[in-house]
């Protein structure tokens, strides 16, 4: 079913009135919990869910791609929203009998695990429930296996008491995440992206790079990067600068399977890219309980190296094919477009600033959105007046009352917000702002649905696993197959991070396989965070990996192409990223996990230098085209450099130095030749 048949896809104003004001109502919600806290944690998380399936279930049909059937579509939203007030209605009750369900609790415990598979199903196809419902009938039916797989057995009520009725099921810690942090975040991307930030991030990138060599791509490449830094979605960032580069790539000569295969490469890193990241670093964080800031910290690097690998690989593939870029006279002026749209940047710099000195992500999201909003609110009244002085004044009262949030509450910021609407109602544009607004709003609410049903569908993985202690008896099957090897766990970590990533999103493939594999890691001396970013980084590149490739499927209909094409091309645009996060392994400098800006300097210098090495290998090109001799050479000198093994480093430096001296030797000749 593609993205344009489903409601959520459509523009806002096109939606039937019943969902827009749903979806409005849902953002509403999980704003006032946010700042105000007046429901439990449980019931947060309970209503969350249940908005996503009176969502899911009033968009995405049971089949095929026409609309649902209105009366079974709110019969079942509704029935999902039951869930959610039954938690709200008998918190206390259910709290005092924990453990010990009624038959009214199984039912609705029962139909809540029904509903959730089915919103599942209908929003991310049948892998996802497939894999869930195996973990689901090995709670089950566990006790009946064989050697170590089998545990003590569990009755049908404890399963659903575990997956329905705790904060370790489809409660658990994703879906808590996805209603506080991430919604926060989602809504203050489409802010910023209802605004025009997406204008103002493909022109400053225009304006670099169109005209250089493989000008269109390296747009594509720079403005993914920088729409990483507010969306932290792959799949929206392809939708969103995919319009603009992918027809722009193909108009310059790049085939249609290159050109989405770039875009969708690039947009991936979104999810790697501080500060915003993916719904997975937030995560990540609850998860090995460490400050946000610290996951961000650790992704800087890697982030990148991810974008200058995938920058370079561009930079062959343009050498080789003889592709040029734009007339530098079709390329707008950067530093104007910044100059126009300045404002835009104010709400990012204070989220960095506040996520970076130590301020939780829920505050900060908060106090990122509710700016966001006053920024756009105010630049429609100001712009409109002339007086140069009048726009200073109004940038300082409007910031010293925002800076009052910091001591009178948020109560200060919603009665600014309040303030400049009214203001808004009643000058001329002001009303096509509050439109921008409310469907920002609305924007945010679309989003969030298949993140959101993926934090609460993996709950029931979360919840086998604690409940049976499956991990444990997987882990020492990696460990055993590796055989105390830690290069060889890795690999196999790697292989079932793309294995599942063949299937299933980025979230899921993450929270399955850091449960799994992420134990082993650390038992062989893996930091922590190095081994779930190292989970989390190849979880990013198996969305690239055919036969699934998710977001290459989501270019598919922009550039005109099959999914699968371009998703083998994405492959061989990321595959140099791929040292990465194994140099991370063995020297774990490179994200920042250590006091010594000596050794991150070295490591980042060799991990360029692996990069370089391995891009000029997977293209066949550097100065002229590389013989087969000169890749296998190429390919074993960026494997040393990769290992942190005696005298490893010293033989890569060598290689290396020696295959580039040579290559541009005979490069040269052959160019003297040729003249």
């Amino acid at each position: 079913m593609s993205e344009q048949d489903q409601g959520l896809a459509a523009s806002p104003r096109d939606w039937p009135r019943a969902l827009f004001y749903v979806a409005l109502l849902f953002s509403v919600f999980q704003i006032i919990t946010a700042a105000f806290h007046p429901v439990s944690s449980q019931i947060l998380r309970a209503v969350h869910v249940g908005f996503l399936l009176l969502v899911v279930f009033l968009c995405f049909p049971a089949r095929g791609n026409a609309q649902p059937w209105q009366p079974m579509a709110w019969l079942l939203g509704l029935a999902g929203m039951a869930t959610a007030f039954y938690q709200w209605c008998f918190e206390a009750d259910l709290i005092q009998r924990s453990g010990d369900l009624t038959d009214s609790d199984l039912v609705i415990g029962l139909l809540l695990i029904v509903l959730v598979f089915e919103a599942a199903r209908r929003v991310m196809g049948i892998a996802l429930p497939l894999i869930c419902a195996l973990f689901l009938a090995y709670g089950l039916f566990g006790q009946y296996l064989p050697g170590d797989l089998m545990h003590r057995g569990y009755a049908i009520d404890q399963i659903v008491n575990q997956l329905a009725f705790g904060t370790e099921g489809l409660y658990g810690t994703p879906t808590y995440v996805s209603a506080t942090y991430i919604f926060l975040f989602i809504l203050f991307g489409a802010f910023l992206e209802q605004a025009g930030m997406i204008k103002l991030f493909t022109d400053f990138a225009m304006g670099l790079f169109g005209h250089k060599v493989g000008g269109p791509a390296k747009v594509s490449v720079v403005s993914s990067a920088l729409m990483g830094t507010i969306t932290g979605s792959g799949v929206a960032n392809v939708v969103t600068t995919g319009q603009f580069t992918i027809p722009l790539m193909k108009r310059f000569g790049y085939k249609s399977a290159f050109a989405g295969g770039v875009e969708a490469t690039s947009s991936m890193g979104s999810q790697i890219m501080p500060p915003i990241m993916g719904a997975v670093a937030f995560i990540m964080a609850e998860t090995i309980n460490v400050p946000f800031f610290e996951v961000a910290k650790a992704a800087l690097i890697p982030a990148m190296l991810y974008f200058g690998s995938v920058f370079w690989m561009v930079h062959l593939e343009a050498k080789r094919s003889n592709l040029r870029g734009l007339p530098k006279d079709e390329c707008p002026n950067p530093w104007a477009a910044v100059k126009q749209r300045w404002y835009l940047l104010i709400p990012l710099f204070v989220l960095i600033y506040l996520l970076f000195s130590g301020r939780t992500p829920l505050f900060s999201g908060m106090v990122g959105l509710a700016l966001t909003s006053i920024v756009i609110l105010g630049s429609a009244i100001i712009l409109r007046v002339s007086s140069k002085v009048m726009r200073f004044v109004f940038w300082i009262v409007l910031g010293l009352l925002c800076a009052g949030f910091f001591r009178l509450g948020i109560g200060m910021v919603f009665g600014v917000v309040a303030l400049l609407v009214a203001v808004c109602w009643f000058i001329k544009g002001g009303r096509d702002t509050l439109t921008i607004c409310l469907h920002a709003l609305v924007e945010g609410a679309r989003h969030a649905v298949p993140v959101g049903i993926a934090c609460a569908l993996v709950g029931v993985i979360i919840g086998v696993v604690s409940l049976t202690g499956v991990a444990s008896t997987f882990a020492g099957y990696i460990l055993a197959i590796g055989q105390d090897n830690l290069f060889l766990s890795l690999v196999l970590t790697m292989l079932t991070c793309l294995v599942l990533g063949m299937g299933i999103p980025t979230i899921p493939n993450y929270i399955i396989t850091s449960s799994i594999a992420a134990p082993a890691l650390l038992d062989l001396g893996v930091p922590l965070i190095v081994s779930h970013m190292f989970v989390f980084y190849f979880g990013i590149m198996a969305d690239l990996t055919p036969p699934v490739a998710l977001a290459c499927f989501a270019a598919a209909p922009i550039a005109r192409e099959s999914g699968l094409k371009i998703s083998f091309w994405a492959v061989r645009i990321a595959v140099a990223g791929f040292v990465v996060p194994f140099m991370a392994v063995y020297e774990p400098a490179l994200m920042l996990q250590g006091d010594s800006l000596l050794a991150t300097l070295y490591v980042v210098a060799k991990a360029l230098l692996a990069i370089g090495i391995w891009g000029a290998v997977f293209t066949g090109y550097l100065q002229a085209r590389l013989s087969w001799w000169e890749r296998l050479l190429g390919f074993f000198a960026g494997g040393s450099l990769i290992l942190a093994t005696p005298l490893s480093d010293e033989i890569g430096f060598v290689m290396v130095g020696l295959l580039i001296a040579q290559h541009c030797w005979r490069a040269h000749r052959a160019q003297a030749a040729t003249a």
